[in-house]
C-alpha cells in the first residue's frame, strides 16, 4: 500500500510540475545585431538563393580535405566563362530535398565533386546528403546533374560515394548530362579533373546552347584591403573559428574550434638508422575530450617560418601587413578564402598550404603575371589537357616536387601581388593519426606514432613534411612554456570487437602499430577487470630489429604477461630474403584459419594501403582457398563478407 501511495504521490506532483512549468513567464527577446543574422535566418534554400542572385549552376562538394571543394569552386568560377553563373555549395548548409526543385531554374544544373572517405564512406560534411539520397524517394525529374568523383585506387572501395550519387540521382529521375568523373589521387588527381573539365564545358555548351565568351583573363575572387589603423584584439593569428578562441578556450572542441593541448611527452622510438620515429602525447585534461581506441586525432600543423620568410622576401612585402580579402561576390557564405583579418605573414602560416606543389589553376592565374613570355606560355601549356603540356606538369611541378617557393625562384621572371597568390593556394588542413593509446587507460591523454617526413627533390632540394617536422620540434617545456598542439577527435569504424571474448588479429608494420597499442592497453584493462578476453595475436613488420622495433620493450611485456597472446614479428632487412608481415600470416595459417572460420575472430590491417594492405589481404585469400577448400573467387566473396560484418577492417593511409 506504501509503495501505491508513493507512486500515486510522485505521479500528482509530476502533473502539477508540468502545468507550472507551461505558464513559465514569456522571456524577453534578446536583440541581436544587424550585421549578425542568427543562424535561423541563414538562407537554407539554395534554390531561393540561386533565384535571387540569377544562376542557374549549383557545385556542391563533398570535401574532407579540401580538394573537392577547391574544385568546386574552380567548377563554379568557369561558369562565367560560358556566359552562365555558378555557386559553390556545402550540403551540410542547405535543405537538400529542395533538390527537386531545381527545374523551376531555366538551364539548370547541379554539379557533384564528392570525394570518399575511409572505407568507402561519404565525407563529414556530405554524411547528411548521403542519408537523404538512401532514404529518399523523391522525384528529381528534370534535375539535370553530373559528378566528379575523388577517390584513391588503391583503396578498396575506389570513387564509392561519387559512383553512389551518380547512380541514386538517376534512379531518383534525375538526368545524368555527362558521364561520371573518375579522379585518381593515387596517379594523378589533378590531371585526371582538368581532362574531365576539358570534356565537360564544351558538352554543356552543347546541351545548352550557350558559347563560350572566350573570357580566358583570369577573375578574381576577393578583393584586398589593407587595414592601417586596426585594433590588433580584432586581428586573427591562427585561430580557426572564434576570434580568440586560443585564449579562452570553450567547449565542446571540433574542427573550427580545436583544444590546445599541451606537449607531455616527445621521445624517439627508432634506436638507430637514418629516420627518426617519435612517440608524442598530449594532455586532453579538463577539454570534455572523450575518445575510443582506434579514433584518429587531428592536428593542426604550421608551416616553417624559414619558408614563409623567404615568400615575403622574393616578393618584397612586409608580412606583417594587416589584410582582408573580401568577397567580390557579396551572397557568399564564404566571406573570406581564410579567417579575416590578418597579416600575410599569419596566412602562409597558419591558413594556406605552401608545400604542396601547386594545381594547375594556381599556374594558369599566376601565369599572367610572368613578364617572360616564354615563361607564361609554359605556364599556361601546364594548365591545359594537352599531352605535351601534361607531361611538363608532371615532370617539372610534381616530380621534380616543385612548391610554390620553388616555383618562384625557378622563374625569377614571376612575381604575382602576393594577395593574388594567397586567394589561390588552397587551405592547409588538419592531419589525422591513428591513436596510439586507450582511454580507459589514458583518460586524460592521447598517444600519437609517426614517423618525421624528410627527403631531397630532383632539384637538390631539401622537403620536409609539414606536420612531422612541426610535432618533432614541439618540445615539452619551450622556454617555460608548455607547447600546445591544436587538436580535435575524428571518430573512426576501426573498434575492438563487443565482445571482449572475441579474438582479434592485428597486422601493422611500422606506424601501422599505433591502434594497436590503444587496442593492447584496452584488451589488458578489460583482463583485469575480470572479463574473458579472447586471443589477442599481432603482426608487426619494421626493418632490423635493433634500429626500428617499435614499442619493443612494451610489447614484449604485454606477451610475457599474456595480454597479447601471439607476438609476430618480421625484420625485413635482417637477412638476404626479405620478410614481411604477409610472410608470417602465411607461416600461421593453421592457426588464422581456425581463428576466423572457427572462433569468429576480427581481423585489423593498420599502414601503407599501396602495398601491404593489398598483400596482406591476398595472403588471407590464399588460406582461405588452401584451408577452406575454396576457389579464389569463393575465398574472395569470403573476405569481404568478414568486411560488411564488421569483421575485416582497415585504417590505411597511401
Amino acid at each position: 500500500i506504501n509503495l501505491d501511495l508513493f507512486l500515486f504521490t510522485l505521479i500528482a506532483g509530476l502533473i502539477i510540475y508540468w502545468f507550472m512549468s507551461r505558464k513559465k513567464a514569456e522571456p524577453i527577446p534578446e536583440f541581436k545585431k544587424l550585421d549578425q543574422p542568427s543562424p535561423s535566418t541563414r538562407e537554407t534554400s539554395f534554390i531561393e538563393k540561386m533565384k535571387k542572385t540569377g544562376r542557374n549552376i549549383v557545385v556542391f562538394y563533398g570535401s574532407q580535405t579540401g580538394t573537392g571543394e577547391e574544385f568546386a569552386n574552380r567548377l563554379s568560377k568557369d561558369a562565367q566563362r560560358y556566359g552562365m553563373k555558378g555557386m559553390a555549395a556545402d550540403p551540410e548548409e542547405y535543405d537538400m530535398c529542395e533538390l527537386s526543385r531545381l527545374a523551376e531554374i531555366d538551364n539548370s544544373l547541379a554539379i557533384f565533386c564528392m570525394a570518399t572517405y575511409g572505407e568507402g564512406d561519404p565525407t563529414d560534411n556530405a554524411q547528411d546528403f548521403y542519408d537523404w539520397l538512401q532514404e529518399s524517394d523523391g522525384e528529381l525529374n528534370g534535375v539535370n546533374y553530373t559528378v566528379f568523383a575523388l577517390g584513391n585506387k588503391t583503396y578498396e572501395h575506389y570513387n564509392a560515394m561519387g559512383a553512389y550519387v551518380d547512380k541514386r540521382l538517376e534512379e531518383l529521375g534525375a538526368k545524368r548530362v555527362f558521364d561520371l568523373g573518375m579522379g585518381d589521387d593515387d596517379g594523378n588527381l589533378e590531371e585526371d579533373f582538368v581532362t574531365w573539365r576539358e570534356q565537360f564545358w564544351p558538352a554543356m555548351c552543347e546541351h545548352f546552347g550557350v558559347e563560350a565568351s572566350g573570357e580566358d583573363s583570369s577573375i578574381r575572387q576577393y578583393e584586398l584591403k589593407e587595414h592601417n589603423d586596426i585594433n590588433m584584439n580584432k586581428v586573427y593569428t591562427g585561430e580557426f573559428g572564434c576570434l580568440k578562441s586560443f585564449e579562452t578556450q570553450k567547449p565542446p572542441f571540433d574542427a573550427k574550434n580545436p583544444f590546445l593541448a599541451p606537449v607531455i611527452v616527445n621521445r624517439k622510438l627508432n634506436k638507430a638508422g637514418n629516420r627518426h620515429l617519435m612517440h608524442l602525447e598530449v594532455d586532453i585534461t579538463g577539454s570534455k575530450i572523450r575518445y575510443e581506441s582506434g579514433d584518429h586525432v587531428a592536428v593542426y600543423p604550421t608551416n616553417d617560418t624559414a619558408i614563409v620568410n623567404k615568400l615575403g622576401q622574393i616578393l618584397g612585402v612586409d608580412l606583417d601587413t594587416v589584410i582582408s580579402l573580401n568577397n567580390l561576390d557579396e551572397e557568399s557564405n564564404k566571406k573570406h578564402p581564410f579567417p579575416c583579418p590578418t597579416t600575410y605573414r599569419t596566412a602562409l602560416t597558419h591558413y594556406l598550404d605552401i608545400i604542396h606543389p601547386p594545381r594547375t589553376n594556381v599556374l594558369y592565374e599566376l601565369a599572367q603575371y610572368a613578364t617572360d613570355p616564354k615563361d607564361q606560355e609554359n605556364m599556361r601549356k601546364m594548365a591545359s589537357s594537352a599531352p605535351e603540356g601534361k607531361a611538363l606538369y608532371q615532370s617539372f611541378v610534381l616530380e621534380d616536387n616543385r612548391n610554390i617557393l620553388a616555383i618562384l625562384e625557378d622563374l625569377p621572371s614571376l612575381r604575382p601581388p602576393i594577395d593574388h597568390l594567397c586567394e589561390l593556394l588552397p587551405r592547409l588542413q588538419a592531419r589525422y593519426y591513428s591513436i596510439a593509446s586507450s582511454s580507459k587507460v589514458h583518460p586524460n591523454s592521447i598517444h600519437i606514432c609517426a614517423v618525421v617526413v624528410e627527403y631531397t627533390t630532383k632539384t637538390g632540394r631539401l622537403t620536409k613534411g609539414v606536420a612531422t617536422t612541426w610535432l618533432k620540434n614541439k618540445l615539452v617545456a619551450d622556454n617555460g612554456h608548455k607547447s600546445t598542439v591544436p587538436m580535435y577527435i575524428r571518430k573512426s569504424q576501426f573498434r575492438l570487437p563487443f565482445k571482449a571474448s572475441n579474438p582479434v588479429i592485428m597486422v601493422g608494420p611500422g606506424t601501422g602499430i599505433a591502434p594497436f597499442m590503444g587496442f593492447i592497453q584496452e584488451r589488458g584493462w578489460l583482463k583485469e577487470q575480470g572479463k574473458e578476453v579472447g586471443e589477442t595475436v599481432l603482426y608487426f613488420g619494421c626493418r632490423h630489429k635493433n634500429e626500428d622495433y617499435l614499442y619493443q620493450e612494451d610489447l614484449e611485456e604485454a606477451e610475457k604477461t599474456g595480454v597479447i597472446t601471439k607476438l609476430n614479428v618480421a625484420f625485413s632487412r635482417d637477412q638476404e630474403q626479405k620478410v614481411y608481415v604477409q610472410h608470417l600470416l602465411r607461416t600461421n595459417k593453421e592457426d588464422l584459419w581456425r581463428q576466423i572460420h572457427t572462433d569468429n575472430a576480427h581481423i585489423y590491417i593498420c599502414g601503407d594501403a599501396r602495398n601491404m594492405a593489398r598483400d596482406v589481404q591476398t595472403a588471407f585469400y590464399e588460406i582461405a582457398e588452401e584451408l577452406g577448400g575454396m576457389t579464389r573467387t569463393q575465398a574472395t566473396d569470403y573476405i569481404k563478407k568478414l568486411m560488411t560484418k564488421g569483421r575485416y577492417s582497415q585504417d590505411v593511409w597511401s
